[in-house]
């Protein structure tokens, strides 16, 4: 298999990103659902804390993805015209969430006057001054962002699934391998 994309194939380092993206990305979505139905405690603290330190990795992994979308070749979309615009409008879609949550994410740690690491490495600067009087807008701009993201996926599984089990094309299997 290729490193870089070609033609009718994505390559190695897209499909890496996209699935290693997925799996984070899902997995953060799941620990915030739960981590805010919890009670003030040191787990949820901990919680919290990776939140932050994974938002963060994906912020860092977004930035390489759309990079590296940049400077590659896009697989062609053998599709009608309706839904080759709906598929680059998601993906567009899911770049701006990918790079609005954690941003979100971060105003909130800032606003609320919060210590941002990175795994212990080092301390990220706040983007903003303490303020409690946005602090719950960010949180409310950060949980709707969330929902959005949760929406996106299902509606990109759902049409994922839909050309491999109903139009029997390739779509599917060239993000699979």
């Amino acid at each position: 298999m290729r490193l870089k994309n070609t033609d009718n194939h994505f390559g190695l380092l897209a499909i890496l990103l996209h699935w290693t993206m997925a799996l984070l990305i899902i997995g953060l979505l799941a620990l915030g659902l739960y981590m805010v139905s919890l009670p003030i405690s040191l787990q949820k603290l901990k919680l919290y804390g990776w939140h932050k330190e994974y938002g963060f990795l994906a912020l860092a992994l977004v930035s390489i993805r759309l990079l590296w979308r940049l400077i590659n070749i896009t697989p062609r979309l053998d599709l009608p015209w309706f839904e080759h615009l709906a598929a680059r409008l998601m993906h567009w879609a899911f770049y701006a969430l990918m790079f609005a949550m954690p941003i979100s994410g971060w105003l909130v740690t800032s606003a609320a006057g919060l210590p941002a690491s990175f795994f212990g490495l080092f301390t990220l600067p706040n983007l903003i001054a303490p303020n409690e009087q946005l602090r719950p807008w960010f949180e409310l701009a950060h949980q709707w962002m969330g929902y959005a993201l949760i929406l996106a996926i299902i509606l990109h599984a759902a049409a994922a699934l839909k050309h491999h089990f109903i139009n029997k094309d390739d779509i599917l299997r060239r993000m699979i391998s």
